[in-house]
């Protein structure tokens, strides 16, 4: 009698850790890459994975702008995304800033961004210790990344940092265990808009 054997492989669970500063900037940087800010954030990063794998999350770090109409385009993209269960937003905050030149006197109000990187390597450490997942990717290009990266691999995690467009990193391309160039992948983008409109439940 012959006894057939099955092996059911596990799939490996995966985290995305979207820097939303460094992703949108990234954006940002030319005309042609702007379309896509109205992303399916879920969609687009459940196509990059292999058949051994399952996207379990997608946490998006970002903080909420003190201009109206971008607090309005933002808060529309926050939402449609959090249509999505596997969509997790965490946000830090804008501090308000000024500065005085010396030779006029005038004062310029300025915003700077905090949290957003302490609370990416906070969560990317603590979920690779607490094996929430077997593979993290990190989207940026901000070197600030590497203590986190370091951890992770140390806790036996398996690290990818995807690049934004026009973004890149040598220090977190030597560190990590892959990289990914999101400019080479604009027909992914493409597919991953949401539509014009969404139906909040």
């Amino acid at each position: 009698m012959r006894w057939l054997i099955f092996y059911v492989m596990e799939k490996q669970r995966v985290i995305a850790y979207i820097d939303g500063f460094n992703f949108y900037f990234g954006l940002r940087s030319e005309p042609r890459w702007k379309r896509y800010y109205w992303l399916d954030v879920v969609k687009f990063f459940d196509m990059f994975m292999k058949d051994n794998q399952e996207l379990v999350a997608v946490k998006y770090f970002s903080a909420r702008p003190y201009d109206n109409a971008k607090k309005l385009n933002q808060n529309a993209f926050f939402q449609a995304n959090k249509e999505n269960p596997r969509y997790q937003l965490v946000l830090g905050k804008f501090l308000k800033k000024e500065m005085v030149c010396r030779n006029c006197g005038y004062t310029i109000r300025t915003y700077e961004e905090k949290e957003s990187d302490v609370r990416i390597a906070t969560q990317v450490v603590a979920d690779a210790y607490k094996k929430k997942c077997d593979v993290a990717i990190i989207v940026s290009a901000d070197s600030d990344m590497i203590p986190a990266v370091e951890l992770a691999l140390e806790a036996k995690q398996r690290v990818y940092v995807y690049f934004p467009p026009n973004h890149y990193s040598a220090d977190l391309n030597s560190l990590c265990n892959g990289t990914v160039f999101l400019n080479r992948y604009e027909n992914r983008f493409k597919q991953c808009l949401l539509p014009d409109v969404v139906h909040l439940a």
